[in-house]
């Protein structure tokens, strides 16, 4: 495989391959990091409302002094203000300090209440539709929609009354959570997935891998460089490294052609060693069809 520089989207857009990721950055910090990303090279930035750091982010854009234009801006839709998509919209636009959004996605299927509570109440089908509307109405603020953290039970149901297909898809991917159905099923359908997650989140086993460090001393990169690159060389995937140490955003930014051999032997890793980084049992809809996961940190 070659590593890709860009993906295109079923909206025509290219969406850098490599982003930046702001999830667990702190305020203050994650400003800096977007800086100094976007300065040296990085142009795919994601956020969202719920991690609340929007705000600096727009800093760090602003003052990283790349033209607007230059960069792939994405946030999320957070789970309590599923029922005013609108309202929401418009205060990650302010947050941001920007006119428009590349990407606007629906953070989990998964309406909540401003108390972290499910709202089982409310249809997340009924939000993807308001933002379907918002998306149609306003091509100037919404370049694209997709929806996050989406098992292929719920793109079932999304894509029989879609009047938009998603045109990505953010979930955790890593060669101890590869999510294989998931990726054929977005692959078939025209939709992108994006890789949160790609190393297995803080102190990951991963990166004392065997097959992982030795492909990172063959190519002569650090472990997460092999991590990264696995899911860069895949077609239909971007992927989102997350620090805000100046030296690890640089290395994190180095992706190296694998071959399908190696492919192959990191994705086996998954038959030993599973785990999860992310998991959706906070959200209280663990029986709607979301996989059991295991916190690392």
């Amino acid at each position: 495989m070659v590593a890709s520089t860009t993906v295109k989207l079923n909206t025509g857009a290219l969406m850098p391959t490599v982003g930046l990721g702001t999830w667990k950055s702190a305020p203050g910090a994650v400003e800096h990091a977007v800086e100094f990303a976007l300065k040296n090279g990085y142009k795919h930035i994601d956020t969202a409302a719920a991690y609340g750091n929007e705000k600096e982010v727009g800093h760090g854009i602003k003052a990283s002094g790349v033209e607007r234009s230059s960069i792939f801006l994405t946030t999320k839709l957070n789970n309590p203000d599923q029922r005013n998509p609108g309202p929401a919209l418009e205060a990650s636009l302010k947050a941001l300090g920007t006119s428009y959004l590349d990407l606007w996605l629906m953070h989990w299927p998964a309406p909540m209440t401003p108390e972290y509570k499910a709202d089982k109440s409310y249809d997340w089908l009924d939000t993807w539709k308001s933002m379907e509307k918002l998306y149609l109405e306003n091509p100037d603020k919404l370049k694209a929609i997709g929806v996050s953290n989406f098992s292929v039970e719920f793109l079932e149901r999304l894509l029989k009354e879609a009047k938009v297909v998603p045109a990505v898809n953010q979930i955790e991917l890593h060669p101890s959570c590869p999510q294989q159905d998931v990726v054929d099923y977005c692959t078939s359908k025209g939709i992108v997935l994006t890789a949160y997650s790609p190393l297995g989140s803080d102190n990951s086993p991963l990166l004392q891998n065997p097959v992982v460090n030795k492909l990172a001393q063959n190519y002569g990169v650090q472990p997460a460089n092999i991590l990264i690159s696995l899911q860069a060389n895949k077609p239909n995937v971007t992927v989102l490294p997350k620090s805000v140490t100046n030296s690890r955003i640089l290395s994190n930014f180095t992706v190296v052609d694998l071959t399908d051999a190696e492919i192959a032997e990191l994705q086996a890793i998954d038959k030993t060693a599973h785990f999860r980084a992310c998991s959706p049992g906070w959200t209280g809809w663990g029986s709607l069809g979301f996989p059991d996961c295991k916190h690392l940190d």
